[in-house]
């Protein structure tokens, strides 16, 4: 009895593979058809998309659409010339060569300094004999002496020219 018994659970092991083969054969086919039923309706939609976008592209013609792009460069190039032509400040006095004009300009400034240094007012000489080494601190005292002497000689003259300047624009 035992024996039988035995057998029996060999069969039956041997029944249980068999099933359990026949099943996952089963589950394989049954995701092979998900797959391919899932394939079948992406490639339906794949088609109806593309029906769709030739429909919408019907009317549409690539010469047409590059004219318009084109168009529509040529307008946007003429608004920044219109808008470079208002934002511009005017063209007044630029027939004037502007090298020739900073020349004219130093030579001015170059007259009135010149013109300055004639009308400065140096300090006296002193009557005692220097030492024949001065020290630092004369040294030092002279070169403050002149420059005060040139800068207030200096700024007292642009002061003028200023004034002559707003009273002839007021006339």
């Amino acid at each position: 009895a035992a024996l039988q018994a035995l057998k029996r659970k060999k069969r039956y092991e041997k029944q249980l593979s068999q099933i359990d083969g026949t099943l996952s054969t089963i589950e394989f086919q049954r995701e092979a058809l998900e797959n391919s039923h899932t394939n079948t309706e992406v490639l339906k939609n794949m088609g109806y998309a593309a029906q769709a976008m030739k429909k919408v592209h019907e009317n549409m013609d690539l010469n047409k659409i590059d004219d318009l792009m084109q168009d529509i460069t040529e307008q946007q190039d003429v608004a920044q010339e219109i808008s470079d032509a208002i934002s511009n400040r005017a063209a007044f006095g630029d027939e004037f060569d502007e090298d020739e004009l900073m020349a004219e300009l130093e030579e001015l400034e170059q007259e009135e300094l010149n013109k300055g240094m004639r009308d400065v007012r140096l300090p006296s000489v002193p009557s005692t004999s220097l030492p024949s080494r001065p020290g630092k601190l004369l040294a030092c005292h002279f070169a403050f002496l002149v420059i005060t002497a040139c800068s207030s000689t200096r700024k007292r003259t642009e002061d003028e020219d200023e004034m002559k300047q707003l009273a002839a624009w007021a006339s």
